[in-house]
């Protein structure tokens, strides 16, 4: 037999074969014992001397060749095997295995949202220690000793420094001002900042923050504040208002409105609680506002010169404003929420909503 002959005649059969029977049976008629290429290497002892060289050759770049085929068509039916395999044993009408995915905290989203309104208006984020020094906590921000703020009832003080004979003299339990205590806001950070920086100055400070309070559907005795102050040679109360009322539509729609009505705070004058038109009945008045058709959100104010001269600023050379808000608060007024306990129950149902 004519060697390119059977060499064109095993790669026109090869490409007929469609499983590994036939293909078994392919390989004997070629390979095995009695096979063709067995035929030939018999009859190489039949030839002239000087042609068994050159059959033996070619015989053998045949088989190399008849193997290599054999060896790439077994292996494309193995892969279409494999996959008819999965295909008869995957049932389609199942449901597939679900990947659950991590995701933010709605408090966390919350503080995320809030940052990026004050960051595209040029203001930093900055974080300060939640163990905080009284000073920074309370004298700092023009806090006196008497405010009711500074009682043991109403701050988490760790290490106290007033002395019992201290006690009985003045019958005053509240430490003296080098004690240490849970930040009851994040506006210590406030005074960290100006003491180490010069004005001007644009800074957010999110954070969480402690107070004994009872636990109940609107309090908690950990939640979570920003603090946002402004100082500079030329910032004004209307400067406030307009970035105030930026923040709230950005995080509330463009249809919300907002007023100011006056209030006091220690660190602030004058100063100013922040209520927004009431998000679920557009200001008509519901339950939720309690029939006003507002909401209080926040408070505000010009920084007062106590604030500036605690931290060596001239309150006359600069003015600057404060604000902080609740982002709880927030959060269960955006998404309607009723119960501030629901944020760190770790509830599944709940927080899949966010």
């Amino acid at each position: 037999m004519d060697i390119n002959t059977l060499k064109t005649q095993i790669e026109s059969e090869i490409l007929q074969v469609n499983s590994t029977e036939e293909l078994e049976a392919f390989r004997a008629k070629y390979l095995g014992r009695k096979g063709a290429l067995a035929e030939l290497t018999g009859m190489i002892p039949q030839l002239p001397v000087e042609q068994r060289s050159g059959l033996g050759q070619q015989v053998n770049a045949l088989k190399n060749n008849l193997q290599a085929l054999i060896t790439e068509r077994q292996n494309k039916l193995s892969g279409v095997s494999a996959q008819q395999n999965v295909l008869v044993n995957c049932d389609i009408g199942m449901p597939g295995i679900a990947q659950d995915l991590g995701r933010l905290h709605p408090i966390t989203q919350i503080i995320e949202e809030i940052n990026a309104v004050f960051v595209n208006m040029g203001f930093v984020v900055a974080d300060g220690p939640e163990v905080e020094t009284e000073f920074n906590n309370f004298t700092g921000l023009n806090i006196p000793l008497d405010h009711p703020s500074r009682d043991a009832f109403d701050t988490f003080y760790i290490k106290p420094l007033v002395r019992n004979s201290e006690i009985q003299a003045t019958g005053d339990r509240r430490p003296a001002t080098g004690g240490l205590l849970l930040r009851s806001h994040t506006s210590p950070v406030q005074v960290r900042a100006m003491k180490s920086r010069k004005p001007p100055l644009a800074v957010i400070v999110p954070g969480r923050v402690y107070r004994p309070d009872a636990v109940d559907a609107s309090h908690l005795f950990m939640f979570h504040q920003i603090e946002g102050f402004m100082v500079d040679t030329n910032v004004t109360f209307s400067g406030l208002k307009g970035i105030l009322e930026t923040f709230a539509k950005e995080v509330f729609g463009e249809e919300i409105k907002m007023r100011f009505r006056p209030h006091f705070f220690p660190f602030t004058e004058p100063s100013a609680e922040v209520d927004i038109s009431c998000i679920i009945c557009k200001g008509k008045g519901c339950s939720v506002c309690g029939r006003k058709g507002w909401l209080e959100i926040l408070g505000a104010g010009m920084i007062h010169p106590n604030v500036f001269k605690q931290v060596g600023y001239d309150p006359k050379k600069y003015s600057g404003f404060a604000f902080g808000m609740g982002i709880e608060r927030i959060a269960m007024l955006k998404y309607g929420i009723n119960d501030i306990r629901l944020f760190f129950e770790n509830d599944l149902r709940f927080l899949k909503q966010f």
